[in-house]
């Protein structure tokens, strides 16, 4: 069987050009017109591949490495095997990723999965219905009446776009998605299906059971997001439930209704944050954090993987645990439960709590 690439395989770089666009140093002048025609992982580069290392960690790797490049700092540049041209750089690996950027432009964004130009001829689109120029609709899409859709925006194969959603220009709308209810600025990305707009959860108990609570507002998603694939979005009750700009969601996340999200916040896979919450700009959520309904995480805060968080997390801290403490307090307790392990529970006066271990 062939090797499949699927994406397009770029043209070749000298070093020269290379050093040019990430500002690092070629080590070697005489190498400016080396060419590179790919990138690797250093155990599985070749003589026109490049490569990066920025760990010591990884030094016998890049040691028996064949890559005909390496972007390295100064600190490991001795370790860079003879046949490799060393590109000095102070971050390797920022410096790799330009390159990558460059050479694979065609990554960045979902295409279409038909290679579909224009609206393809399965696709249900409403009379009513808005498409600017160079629009692309995959097959089985059903967009809805009232709807705008910018420029340079790509509708993947059987996405539901409810009435009146807008969707500016150059966005990306992963197949299977559904969105109802949704304004969407520039550049966005939605991976494959997400749902987006939905009923926020809301309920009143009583003696007749649950009642079901009108979600009336609605997901507001600022320019530059990126949303990951499975992730569920639900739209306001009374206010709107809002993502800011430049923010990356990863796969799996749960956004409950009225929560906003400031600017370049990053949340990672299975977290989930509860209605009426607030982050402010910058938050990182690490993987499987919980946010409860009603909490407030101040700009810049870090919080752990696999953390609970309730109430308040103040501007620019690192939290952990559950429920979410200060992370060096965190560490202490765990450093401490580890000892009392180890080493047994203390002799407590007219009790057997003293002996080591539980019988």
């Amino acid at each position: 069987m062939a090797h499949l690439t699927f994406f397009k395989q770029p043209a070749r770089s000298t070093l020269a050009d290379i050093a040019a666009l990430t500002g690092a140093q070629l080590v070697d002048a005489g190498r400016a017109g080396q060419q590179i025609s790919g990138l690797a992982a250093l155990d599985r580069a070749g003589p026109l591949d490049l490569t990066f290392c920025d760990s010591r960690k990884y030094a016998d790797q890049l040691a028996g490495s064949r890559a005909g490049a390496c972007l390295v700092s100064e600190r490991l540049e001795a370790l860079v095997p003879s046949g490799a041209a060393v590109l000095r750089v102070d971050d390797p690996y920022r410096a790799f990723v330009m390159v990558a950027r460059s050479f694979h432009a065609d990554s960045l964004r979902p295409r279409s999965s038909f290679a579909t130009e224009g609206i393809a001829a399965s696709a249900v689109i409403h009379p009513t219905a808005q498409l600017e120029d160079g629009v692309t609709v995959d097959p089985l899409a059903v967009i809805g009446p009232g709807v705008e859709i910018g420029s340079g925006s790509v509708i993947g194969a059987n996405v539901v776009i409810g009435a009146e959603v807008r969707i500016g220009r150059d966005c990306s709308i992963g197949a299977g998605t559904s969105i109802i209810h949704t304004l969407i600025g520039n550049d966005v990305i939605i991976h494959p299906g997400c749902r987006i707009g939905q009923d926020g959860y809301g309920f009143l108990a009583g003696r007749d059971g649950l009642v079901k609570v009108p979600q009336t507002g609605r997901v507001l998603i600022q320019n530059s997001v990126e949303i990951g694939a499975g992730t569920t979005v639900d739209r306001g009750g009374l206010r709107d439930t809002v993502i800011g700009e430049g923010t990356k969601i990863d796969n799996l996340v749960q956004v409950g209704h009225n929560v906003v999200i400031g600017r370049n916040c990053i949340v990672v896979s299975q977290s989930g944050i509860a209605g009426s919450s607030t982050l402010g700009d910058g938050v990182v959520l690490g993987a499987r954090v919980g946010v409860s309904d009603h909490a407030t995480i101040g700009d810049g805060a870090q919080i752990a993987a696999r953390s609970s968080v309730v109430g308040e997390v103040p501007p620019g801290v690192k939290w952990g645990g559950s429920p979410a403490k200060p992370i060096k307090q965190f560490f202490r307790e765990i450093f401490e439960l580890e000892r009392l392990g180890r080493e047994g529970y203390p002799k407590i006066a007219g009790s057997d709590a003293g002996k080591k271990g539980l019988d």
